[in-house]
Protein backbone atom coordinates (compact mmCIF):
# COMPACT_ATOMS: atom_id res chain seq x y z
CA UNK A 1 0.00 0.00 0.00
CA UNK A 2 0.78 3.72 -0.38
CA UNK A 3 0.76 6.95 0.78
CA UNK A 4 -0.60 10.21 -0.43
CA UNK A 5 0.29 13.91 -0.19
CA UNK A 6 -1.12 16.65 -2.03
CA UNK A 7 0.82 20.23 -1.85
CA UNK A 8 -0.69 22.89 -3.02
CA UNK A 9 -2.17 21.32 -5.74
CA UNK A 10 -4.20 23.42 -8.44
CA UNK A 11 -6.27 23.39 -11.58
CA UNK A 12 -6.71 25.75 -14.36
CA UNK A 13 -8.63 25.09 -18.15
CA UNK A 14 -8.56 27.21 -20.62
CA UNK A 15 -5.15 29.26 -21.74
CA UNK A 16 -5.88 32.78 -21.99
CA UNK A 17 -9.19 32.82 -20.55
CA UNK A 18 -8.05 30.73 -17.48
CA UNK A 19 -10.94 29.23 -15.60
CA UNK A 20 -9.63 28.39 -12.26
CA UNK A 21 -11.44 25.59 -10.76
CA UNK A 22 -8.69 24.65 -7.69
CA UNK A 23 -6.41 26.14 -6.01
CA UNK A 24 -4.16 24.82 -3.11
CA UNK A 25 -5.32 21.44 -2.36
CA UNK A 26 -2.85 20.03 0.28
CA UNK A 27 -4.06 17.35 2.38
CA UNK A 28 -2.12 13.43 3.70
CA UNK A 29 -3.29 10.50 3.22
CA UNK A 30 -1.50 7.71 5.40
CA UNK A 31 -0.71 4.29 4.04
CA UNK A 32 -3.92 2.18 4.69
CA UNK A 33 -6.26 5.12 5.56
CA UNK A 34 -9.84 5.69 4.07
CA UNK A 35 -10.09 9.13 3.21
CA UNK A 36 -13.07 10.16 1.85
CA UNK A 37 -13.56 13.50 -0.50
CA UNK A 38 -17.02 14.90 -0.11
CA UNK A 39 -18.67 18.17 -1.19
CA UNK A 40 -21.37 19.86 -3.57
CA UNK A 41 -21.52 18.59 -6.82
CA UNK A 42 -19.29 20.91 -9.52
CA UNK A 43 -16.64 21.76 -6.06
CA UNK A 44 -13.88 19.57 -7.77
CA UNK A 45 -13.93 16.41 -5.43
CA UNK A 46 -13.49 14.40 -8.84
CA UNK A 47 -11.02 16.11 -10.37
CA UNK A 48 -8.60 16.05 -7.39
CA UNK A 49 -9.17 11.92 -7.87
CA UNK A 50 -8.23 11.87 -11.74
CA UNK A 51 -5.35 13.98 -10.68
CA UNK A 52 -4.34 11.96 -7.88
CA UNK A 53 -4.52 9.03 -10.48
CA UNK A 54 -3.03 10.80 -13.57
CA UNK A 55 -5.82 10.96 -15.80
CA UNK A 56 -5.88 14.77 -15.13
CA UNK A 57 -2.60 17.24 -15.73
CA UNK A 58 -2.22 19.75 -12.89
CA UNK A 59 -1.60 23.09 -12.76
CA UNK A 60 0.38 23.75 -9.94
CA UNK A 61 1.75 21.65 -6.76
CA UNK A 62 2.95 18.47 -6.60
CA UNK A 63 1.59 14.98 -5.94
CA UNK A 64 3.59 12.64 -3.96
CA UNK A 65 3.23 8.77 -3.70
CA UNK A 66 5.05 6.80 -1.52
CA UNK A 67 7.57 10.30 -1.09
CA UNK A 68 8.06 10.09 -4.56
CA UNK A 69 7.16 12.85 -6.97
CA UNK A 70 4.48 11.63 -9.60
CA UNK A 71 3.18 14.97 -11.54
CA UNK A 72 4.43 13.61 -14.85
CA UNK A 73 4.09 10.08 -14.22
CA UNK A 74 1.93 8.14 -16.68
CA UNK A 75 -1.55 6.35 -14.99
CA UNK A 76 -0.35 3.37 -15.69
CA UNK A 77 3.10 3.90 -13.61
CA UNK A 78 1.33 5.06 -10.79
CA UNK A 79 0.19 1.98 -9.47
CA UNK A 80 -3.20 2.59 -8.52
CA UNK A 81 -6.59 1.47 -9.17
CA UNK A 82 -9.46 2.98 -10.05
CA UNK A 83 -13.53 2.23 -9.86
CA UNK A 84 -15.55 4.45 -11.55
CA UNK A 85 -19.53 5.86 -11.18
CA UNK A 86 -20.03 3.79 -14.84
CA UNK A 87 -19.12 0.32 -14.02
CA UNK A 88 -16.81 0.52 -17.27
CA UNK A 89 -17.02 -3.00 -17.60
CA UNK A 90 -16.81 -5.16 -21.09
CA UNK A 91 -20.57 -6.36 -22.38
CA UNK A 92 -19.12 -8.97 -24.22
CA UNK A 93 -16.86 -10.63 -22.04
CA UNK A 94 -17.46 -12.63 -18.98
CA UNK A 95 -17.34 -11.89 -14.84
CA UNK A 96 -14.02 -13.78 -15.25
CA UNK A 97 -12.78 -12.27 -17.94
CA UNK A 98 -13.35 -8.64 -16.84
CA UNK A 99 -11.67 -9.43 -13.77
CA UNK A 100 -8.98 -11.35 -15.27
CA UNK A 101 -8.54 -8.36 -18.26
CA UNK A 102 -5.80 -6.11 -16.58
CA UNK A 103 -3.50 -9.28 -15.76
CA UNK A 104 -3.72 -10.52 -19.21
CA UNK A 105 -2.63 -6.99 -20.22
CA UNK A 106 0.48 -7.28 -17.82
CA UNK A 107 1.04 -10.88 -19.94
CA UNK A 108 0.62 -12.44 -15.94
CA UNK A 109 0.88 -16.34 -16.77
CA UNK A 110 -2.46 -17.80 -17.21
CA UNK A 111 -2.35 -20.57 -14.07
CA UNK A 112 -1.58 -17.07 -11.80
CA UNK A 113 -4.64 -15.24 -13.45
CA UNK A 114 -6.71 -17.95 -13.14
CA UNK A 115 -5.99 -18.40 -9.00
CA UNK A 116 -6.15 -14.40 -8.62
CA UNK A 117 -9.52 -14.14 -10.22
CA UNK A 118 -10.95 -17.00 -8.06
CA UNK A 119 -9.60 -15.61 -4.86
CA UNK A 120 -11.07 -12.61 -5.56
CA UNK A 121 -14.28 -13.91 -6.45
CA UNK A 122 -14.68 -15.92 -3.64
CA UNK A 123 -13.85 -12.37 -1.22
CA UNK A 124 -16.56 -10.68 -3.54
CA UNK A 125 -19.15 -13.53 -3.21
CA UNK A 126 -18.83 -13.62 -7.23
CA UNK A 127 -17.57 -17.38 -8.13
CA UNK A 128 -21.37 -18.32 -9.39
CA UNK A 129 -20.91 -15.74 -11.47
CA UNK A 130 -17.88 -16.06 -13.62
CA UNK A 131 -19.60 -17.33 -16.54
CA UNK A 132 -21.84 -14.72 -17.19
CA UNK A 133 -21.65 -11.50 -19.18
CA UNK A 134 -22.17 -7.40 -17.13
CA UNK A 135 -25.78 -7.48 -18.78
CA UNK A 136 -26.98 -10.42 -16.64
CA UNK A 137 -25.99 -8.92 -13.62
CA UNK A 138 -27.74 -6.09 -11.70
CA UNK A 139 -25.92 -3.12 -10.60
CA UNK A 140 -25.19 -4.18 -7.26
CA UNK A 141 -23.02 -7.44 -8.95
CA UNK A 142 -21.97 -5.23 -11.78
CA UNK A 143 -19.88 -2.81 -8.82
CA UNK A 144 -18.57 -5.89 -7.20
CA UNK A 145 -17.15 -7.05 -10.46
CA UNK A 146 -15.55 -3.38 -11.32
CA UNK A 147 -14.22 -3.67 -7.70
CA UNK A 148 -12.99 -6.99 -8.16
CA UNK A 149 -11.32 -6.24 -11.44
CA UNK A 150 -9.02 -3.42 -8.99
CA UNK A 151 -8.37 -5.65 -6.48
CA UNK A 152 -7.01 -8.70 -8.33
CA UNK A 153 -4.05 -6.01 -9.47
CA UNK A 154 -3.08 -5.23 -6.33
CA UNK A 155 -2.42 -1.88 -6.53
CA UNK A 156 -0.84 0.52 -3.83
CA UNK A 157 -4.36 2.63 -3.26
CA UNK A 158 -7.98 2.13 -4.49
CA UNK A 159 -9.54 4.96 -5.79
CA UNK A 160 -13.31 5.43 -5.76
CA UNK A 161 -15.21 8.12 -7.89
CA UNK A 162 -18.65 8.24 -6.54
CA UNK A 163 -18.97 4.37 -7.13
CA UNK A 164 -22.73 3.99 -5.69
CA UNK A 165 -24.52 6.51 -7.60
CA UNK A 166 -26.15 4.21 -9.76
CA UNK A 167 -27.26 2.35 -7.13
CA UNK A 168 -30.56 2.28 -5.55
CA UNK A 169 -30.83 3.24 -1.69
CA UNK A 170 -31.00 -0.68 -0.68
CA UNK A 171 -28.25 -1.35 -3.00
CA UNK A 172 -26.23 1.52 -1.69
CA UNK A 173 -26.37 0.59 1.99
CA UNK A 174 -25.26 -3.49 1.50
CA UNK A 175 -22.26 -2.29 -1.30
CA UNK A 176 -21.36 0.68 1.66
CA UNK A 177 -20.61 -2.51 4.53
CA UNK A 178 -18.73 -4.55 1.64
CA UNK A 179 -16.57 -1.65 1.14
CA UNK A 180 -15.87 -0.97 4.43
CA UNK A 181 -15.57 -4.63 5.07
CA UNK A 182 -12.89 -4.79 1.90
CA UNK A 183 -10.57 -2.48 3.46
CA UNK A 184 -10.56 -4.12 6.95
CA UNK A 185 -9.53 -7.14 5.35
CA UNK A 186 -7.05 -5.51 2.79
CA UNK A 187 -5.75 -3.14 5.21
CA UNK A 188 -6.02 -0.96 1.60
CA UNK A 189 -5.14 2.92 1.04
CA UNK A 190 -8.31 4.02 -0.37
CA UNK A 191 -9.54 7.41 -1.47
CA UNK A 192 -13.33 7.68 -2.29
CA UNK A 193 -15.30 10.55 -3.62
CA UNK A 194 -19.34 10.79 -2.75
CA UNK A 195 -21.61 13.72 -2.62
CA UNK A 196 -23.43 11.70 -0.05
CA UNK A 197 -22.54 12.79 3.26
CA UNK A 198 -24.05 9.97 4.67
CA UNK A 199 -21.38 7.53 2.90
CA UNK A 200 -18.55 9.87 4.03
CA UNK A 201 -19.45 9.52 7.86
CA UNK A 202 -19.95 6.04 7.82
CA UNK A 203 -17.07 4.40 5.47
CA UNK A 204 -14.06 7.16 6.16
CA UNK A 205 -11.30 7.26 8.90
CA UNK A 206 -10.99 10.95 7.88
CA UNK A 207 -13.06 13.29 5.46
CA UNK A 208 -11.90 16.25 3.73
CA UNK A 209 -14.75 18.67 2.89
CA UNK A 210 -14.03 20.82 -0.54
CA UNK A 211 -16.33 23.70 -0.99
CA UNK A 212 -16.45 26.21 -3.81
CA UNK A 213 -12.95 28.26 -2.37
CA UNK A 214 -11.48 24.46 -2.03
CA UNK A 215 -11.05 22.66 1.29
CA UNK A 216 -12.73 23.59 4.04
CA UNK A 217 -11.75 21.72 7.06
CA UNK A 218 -10.34 17.73 7.36
CA UNK A 219 -11.07 15.94 10.31
CA UNK A 220 -12.39 12.24 11.46
CA UNK A 221 -16.37 12.05 10.70
CA UNK A 222 -17.25 12.75 14.76
CA UNK A 223 -15.13 15.35 14.73
CA UNK A 224 -16.56 17.33 11.91
CA UNK A 225 -20.04 16.44 13.16
CA UNK A 226 -19.43 17.76 16.61
CA UNK A 227 -17.33 20.66 16.06
CA UNK A 228 -17.64 22.18 11.98
CA UNK A 229 -14.93 24.95 11.39
CA UNK A 230 -17.82 27.16 9.50
CA UNK A 231 -21.45 27.56 8.62
CA UNK A 232 -20.64 25.50 5.48
CA UNK A 233 -19.32 22.50 6.73
CA UNK A 234 -21.98 22.77 9.58
CA UNK A 235 -24.65 22.67 7.01
CA UNK A 236 -23.08 19.82 5.18
CA UNK A 237 -22.33 17.50 7.48
CA UNK A 238 -25.56 16.19 9.47
CA UNK A 239 -28.75 14.58 8.31
CA UNK A 240 -30.97 16.11 8.49
CA UNK A 241 -29.30 18.96 7.70
CA UNK A 242 -28.32 21.64 10.72
CA UNK A 243 -30.34 24.20 11.58
CA UNK A 244 -28.80 27.80 10.91
CA UNK A 245 -30.44 30.52 12.00
CA UNK A 246 -29.19 33.98 12.45
CA UNK A 247 -29.06 35.67 16.23
CA UNK A 248 -27.73 38.55 17.60
CA UNK A 249 -25.09 38.92 20.87
CA UNK A 250 -26.19 42.01 22.91
CA UNK A 251 -24.25 44.16 25.84
CA UNK A 252 -24.90 42.12 28.60
CA UNK A 253 -22.95 38.87 26.53
CA UNK A 254 -26.33 37.01 25.41
CA UNK A 255 -27.23 35.35 22.63
CA UNK A 256 -30.47 36.19 21.45
CA UNK A 257 -32.83 34.14 19.05
CA UNK A 258 -35.78 35.44 18.21
CA UNK A 259 -37.44 35.52 21.72
CA UNK A 260 -35.30 33.36 23.45
CA UNK A 261 -31.69 34.28 24.96
CA UNK A 262 -28.65 31.75 25.80
CA UNK A 263 -25.90 33.19 28.60
CA UNK A 264 -22.88 33.70 26.78
CA UNK A 265 -19.53 33.37 29.02
CA UNK A 266 -16.70 34.99 28.11
CA UNK A 267 -16.41 37.81 26.03
CA UNK A 268 -17.38 38.45 22.66
CA UNK A 269 -18.25 41.24 19.53
CA UNK A 270 -21.96 42.83 20.33
CA UNK A 271 -23.57 42.18 16.78
CA UNK A 272 -25.03 39.40 14.52
CA UNK A 273 -24.09 35.77 14.74
CA UNK A 274 -24.55 32.43 13.02
CA UNK A 275 -26.28 29.98 15.23
CA UNK A 276 -26.38 26.32 14.64
CA UNK A 277 -28.60 23.90 16.31
CA UNK A 278 -29.15 20.07 14.99
CA UNK A 279 -32.13 18.84 14.86
CA UNK A 280 -31.47 15.43 17.16
CA UNK A 281 -29.93 18.07 19.79
CA UNK A 282 -33.40 19.94 20.01
CA UNK A 283 -35.06 17.84 22.51
CA UNK A 284 -39.57 17.90 23.14
CA UNK A 285 -39.93 19.95 26.47
CA UNK A 286 -43.41 21.14 27.82
CA UNK A 287 -41.36 23.48 29.74
CA UNK A 288 -38.74 24.24 26.97
CA UNK A 289 -37.90 27.78 25.72
CA UNK A 290 -38.50 27.53 22.49
CA UNK A 291 -42.00 27.61 21.37
CA UNK A 292 -43.59 27.86 18.26
CA UNK A 293 -46.24 26.09 16.00
CA UNK A 294 -46.04 22.77 14.01
CA UNK A 295 -45.76 23.22 10.65
CA UNK A 296 -45.21 20.13 9.11
CA UNK A 297 -44.42 16.61 10.36
CA UNK A 298 -42.47 14.31 7.96
CA UNK A 299 -42.75 10.73 9.67
CA UNK A 300 -39.39 8.82 8.78
CA UNK A 301 -39.94 5.09 10.39
CA UNK A 302 -38.43 5.35 14.02
CA UNK A 303 -38.27 9.29 13.97
CA UNK A 304 -40.16 11.88 12.85
CA UNK A 305 -38.78 15.39 11.72
CA UNK A 306 -41.19 18.32 12.96
CA UNK A 307 -40.97 21.71 11.33
CA UNK A 308 -41.53 24.11 14.15
CA UNK A 309 -42.41 27.98 13.77
CA UNK A 310 -40.93 29.66 15.96
CA UNK A 311 -41.89 33.82 16.58
CA UNK A 312 -38.67 36.07 15.44
CA UNK A 313 -36.89 33.29 13.27
CA UNK A 314 -37.34 33.43 9.16
CA UNK A 315 -36.94 30.33 9.02
CA UNK A 316 -38.94 26.39 11.01
CA UNK A 317 -36.55 24.75 13.06
CA UNK A 318 -36.13 21.27 12.30
CA UNK A 319 -36.49 18.83 15.40
CA UNK A 320 -35.35 15.28 14.84
CA UNK A 321 -37.77 13.09 17.34
CA UNK A 322 -38.44 9.53 17.90
CA UNK A 323 -41.52 10.41 20.63
CA UNK A 324 -45.34 10.47 19.05
CA UNK A 325 -45.25 13.84 17.12
CA UNK A 326 -47.49 16.75 17.46
CA UNK A 327 -50.24 17.54 15.36
CA UNK A 328 -49.69 20.32 12.53
CA UNK A 329 -50.96 23.47 13.66
CA UNK A 330 -50.01 22.43 17.48
CA UNK A 331 -47.96 24.65 20.07
CA UNK A 332 -44.87 22.55 20.88
CA UNK A 333 -41.82 23.73 22.85
CA UNK A 334 -38.21 22.31 22.68
CA UNK A 335 -35.23 22.62 24.32
CA UNK A 336 -31.64 22.63 23.25
CA UNK A 337 -29.23 19.90 24.79
CA UNK A 338 -26.55 21.27 26.79
CA UNK A 339 -22.72 22.08 24.90
CA UNK A 340 -24.37 21.26 21.57
CA UNK A 341 -25.33 24.89 20.02
CA UNK A 342 -22.79 25.92 17.46
CA UNK A 343 -21.86 29.87 16.95
CA UNK A 344 -20.49 30.96 13.97
CA UNK A 345 -19.56 34.43 12.57
CA UNK A 346 -21.04 36.85 9.81
CA UNK A 347 -18.00 36.01 7.79
CA UNK A 348 -19.18 31.42 8.32
CA UNK A 349 -16.24 30.76 10.74
CA UNK A 350 -16.36 29.51 14.42
CA UNK A 351 -15.98 31.58 16.90
CA UNK A 352 -13.77 29.72 19.00
CA UNK A 353 -13.57 30.37 22.80
CA UNK A 354 -16.37 30.96 23.79
CA UNK A 355 -19.00 28.61 25.44
CA UNK A 356 -22.64 28.78 25.71
CA UNK A 357 -24.66 27.73 28.87
CA UNK A 358 -26.50 25.34 28.57
CA UNK A 359 -29.59 26.84 30.71
CA UNK A 360 -31.73 28.86 28.24
CA UNK A 361 -33.73 31.61 30.06
CA UNK A 362 -36.53 34.19 28.61
CA UNK A 363 -35.09 37.61 26.86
Amino acid sequence: MASITLAGVGKTYGGKSANRILENISFSIADGEFVVLVGPSGCGKSTVLRMIAGLEEISAGEIRIDGARVNETPPAQRGLAMVFQSYALYAHMSVFENIAFGLRLARVPKKDIDASVRTVARMLQLEHLLDRKPPQLSGGQRQRVAIGRAIVRKPRAFLFDEPLSNLDAALRADMRVEIARLHKQLGATMVYVTHDQVEAMTLADRIVVLGPTGVQQIGTPMALYERPANVFVAGFIGMPKMNLVEGTVDTRGRLALGDVALAWQGSAAVGKVIVGLRPEHLVPDGGGPIRGTVALVERIGAESHVHLDVPGLARALVVSTKDAPPAPGSAWAVAPVADAIHVFGTDGARLENKSINSVMEEA
